[in-house]
């Protein structure tokens, strides 16, 4: 039970009426006490400041968990870029735009992440970081929140703000984490003694330094947060056991997404199969064609999502079974689809998993590798090649693992896991245990 009172204390009282009371049986709760030991935990209002750079892929994991922290009576600003407006607002925060760097930025020109991509994406985050630190520093003018929340893989400048600031930081991370037992270098083949490379650590390094920052390791691989909250479940993460409790996995933290609108399935009652490959590396109109095309054979009712780089007209006359989207009201369509055609991107991966929908994965760049090979290896999916994506071997495994009780039970499984990690419920309480 919740009780609230008007100074912004809010007292969060177990139903058990043993719990926490062995050292007196007058005390219904202590500040800031053990969750498992104590009968109630006061927690005071805190003033939270959150970060995100500019992807959906960082930005809409976040939702659920600033969402419940505003239920909680938290007073939340959330600065990002103005596209995200919408969402951010839904959640009850105070949102608070930005203008990226990377904004003027065309999507053919985005950075692959591995090889020499990597050390431009590094320049390409390191440039942002600079023009946003200025800006935000100043946005705050004296205030100082309580503790900063920030997208851990690309907003270093919420690292930098809560340094300066000598306040804890959260970190959030929409993707597959590494140690010393796993790294995405598998993937994105990372020379660390190549020129290019140590030229741009030389120069993150002369820019920390300016910060008050010696320790560049640490700083890039976040040591500094106090958690780091993981969204998605530990049994999805390659070796996951092998991470410390700094990583609390918490599994995907969703939200109705009331901006994206309803969407309703076909009266004719084929069975549903959307096809998206996300927000970013989307500009694939073969693809996209080749879906069209090939669907008027097909039994089943056909969800593309197309992105904003492409014209749905250009994909030609469609069959009464596919529809086109530029935005696709994916956890709408996803609550009523037999199978999923994504890039297997962190953040639709999570959703169709949550949701028990069979994936086939086609991944765009490294990350999406990575989780693709992890889908199959958990036998939740299958995974096609992206340089080949034929329609019939598409068929092939939409049908496959459309009809394939072993990826039912494996889902089954994987939801279970989703279950228990705890979601925004979760992250929340890792989030006010880091409170000062």
């Amino acid at each position: 039970m919740e009780l609230s009172s008007r100074s912004g204390v809010r007292v969060e009282l177990s139903s058990d009426p043993q719990a926490g009371l062995e050292s007196d049986p007058g005390l219904l709760g202590r500040v800031d006490g053990d969750r498992g030991s104590s009968a109630a935990t006061v927690v005071g209002v805190a003033v939270i400041y959150s970060y995100a750079p500019l992807g959906a892929g960082h930005v809409n994991p976040t939702l659920g968990i600033v969402a419940e922290l505003v239920r909680r009576g938290h007073d939340l600003t959330y600065w990002a870029p103005r596209g995200f407006a919408e969402r951010i607002a839904g959640t009850g925060a105070r949102f608070a735009p930005v203008t990226s760097t990377w904004e003027g930025m065309g999507r053919d020109t985005l950075p692959q992440m591995h090889g020499r991509e990597f050390v431009r994406a590094m320049g390409l985050l390191l440039g942002e970081t600079e023009a946003l630190v200025p800006v935000l520093a100043e946005a705050a003018g004296r205030e100082r929140p309580d503790l900063v929340l920030h997208d851990g893989a690309l907003a270093w400048w919420g690292r930098i703000l809560a340094h300066r600031w000598g306040v804890p930081s959260v970190e959030t991370w929409p993707n597959l984490v590494s140690n010393k037992h796993w790294s995405m270098n598998a993937y994105s083949k990372i020379n660390p003694l190549s020129p290019r490379f140590l030229r741009m650590i030389l120069r993150i390094g002369r820019y920390l330094r300016r910060q008050g920052i010696r320790d560049v390791r640490g700083f890039t691989q976040g040591e500094r947060a106090v958690q780091r909250l993981v969204t998605l479940p530990r049994a999805f993460q390659y070796a996951g056991d092998t991470f410390t409790d700094r990583y609390a996995f918490v599994g995907p933290c969703l939200t109705e997404r009331a901006y994206q609108g309803e969407w309703r399935p076909p009266t004719s009652g084929a069975p549903v199969v959307l096809v998206s490959l996300g927000t970013a590396y989307n500009d694939r109109p073969d693809l996209y064609r080749a879906v069209a095309a090939s669907a008027g054979g097909q039994p089943w009712h056909v969800v593309l999502g197309v992105g904003d780089q492409v014209d749905p007209a250009s994909l030609g006359p469609l069959a009464a079974n596919v529809e086109v989207h530029a935005e696709v009201p994916q956890l709408a369509v996803l609550r009523h689809a037999r199978a999923f055609v994504t890039h297997a991107g962190m953040g639709s991966t999570m959703e169709g998993l949550a949701a028990g929908v069979p994936l086939v994965a086609i991944p765009q760049m490294a990350e999406q590798r990575a989780n693709a090979d992890r889908i199959g290896e958990l036998g939740l999916g299958r995974t096609l090649d992206p340089a080949r994506p034929v329609p019939a071997a598409m068929w092939t495994a939409v049908n496959d693992v459309a009809g394939d009780p072993a990826v039912h039970e494996r889902l089954g499984w994987m939801r279970s896991e989703i279950a228990a990690s705890g979601g925004a419920t979760v992250a929340a309480d890792a989030i006010e245990r880091a409170l000062p």
